[in-house]
């Protein structure tokens, strides 16, 4: 899938992600200037009463968008890194995709893995960061992107957005208005590294 490339910045990606947090930013790349090739999403998983497997929210996106699915058991697998090197990406960007990604698979895209994040890291680094947010008060979070390292959440920085913390906020009203910041976000950072213009500053 690509968008309206002419002279704008171009890559070719895979995306990883899982939940429905990570469709807005799928929206966004979709509309912009890059070659979505495939998705990488954890596997179907039983839900309700007749537990029939369900595919993620990011599956079923790329299947009605026409986009190979990738669902390893888990990133290590020797098949999966041989799809993935085949694909070729420039660039892999990571919207809560729920597995730890192993230095070889890491390896693979010319300009590794971009991930967003839904805190101004280094605070709330790991999981439920919005809900950790919102149990602390904070008046302020926001979403940040980052170049993927083994350290959990510490690689460096490419860039952030803040979002205020309304009084009546719940962590999903909160979650999606980040979910679309920082789609917004993620699109700008793999723009900017496209173009050669990602300075990524270490925390």
């Amino acid at each position: 899938m690509r968008g309206s490339v002419g002279t704008l910045p171009h890559m070719r990606l895979v995306f990883a992600g899982t939940p429905a947090t990570a469709l807005p930013s799928l929206d966004a790349i979709a509309a912009s200037s890059h070659d979505l090739v495939a998705v990488v999403t954890r596997p179907a998983s039983a839900q309700g009463r007749s537990s029939r497997p369900v595919p993620s929210p990011v599956a079923r996106w790329a299947e009605e968008h026409g986009v190979e699915v990738l669902t390893p058991d888990h990133p290590k697998e020797l098949a999966f890194r041989e799809r993935l090197g085949a694909l070729a990406p420039d660039c892999c960007p990571v919207v809560a995709y729920g597995a730890l990604l192993p230095q070889r698979t890491l390896d693979i895209p010319l300009h590794g893995w971009v991930n967003l994040h839904f805190s101004l890291l280094p605070a709330y680094r790991g999981a439920a960061p919005v809900q950790r947010a919102l149990m602390d008060g904070v008046a302020t979070t926001g979403a940040t992107t980052f170049q993927i390292v083994r350290e959990l959440d510490a690689g460096p920085v490419y860039g952030t957005v803040a979002e205020p913390v309304a009084p009546l906020d719940t962590a999903g009203d909160l979650l999606h208005r980040l979910a679309v910041s920082g789609a917004g976000l993620l699109v700008e950072t793999l723009d900017r590294i496209a173009a050669g213009r990602a300075d990524a500053a270490t925390r």
